[in-house]
């Protein structure tokens, strides 16, 4: 799952918009801005969360779900080691 502030954050860090989000992940602009302004974990399609998912970790966001792993515990988002080429 990921949530909209996850969403926002993982923009952020990448220096992205929302409509550079959108192409990167082959979805709508509209599509993406709804996602960003839900409450709590993002609902919608499956697959369209999947395309998105796969988009930021394409560009070196790390999404860290409740309880997972970290340093700091809680959820939130890394920024790996982003792949050659991807946007800043």
């Amino acid at each position: 799952m990921i949530t909209a502030p996850q969403l926002r954050a993982a923009r952020a860090l990448l220096g992205i918009d929302q409509k550079t989000l959108a192409a990167m992940a082959g979805i709508s602009l509209p599509t993406v801005q709804r996602m960003e302004a839900s409450d709590g974990n993002v609902r919608g399609i499956v697959d369209t969360l999947t395309k998105v998912t796969e988009a930021l970790d394409r560009a070196g966001i790390e999404l860290i779900g409740e309880n997972a792993t970290s340093s700091a515990g809680g959820r939130g988002v890394r920024l790996k080691n982003p792949a050659s080429g991807t946007p800043h």
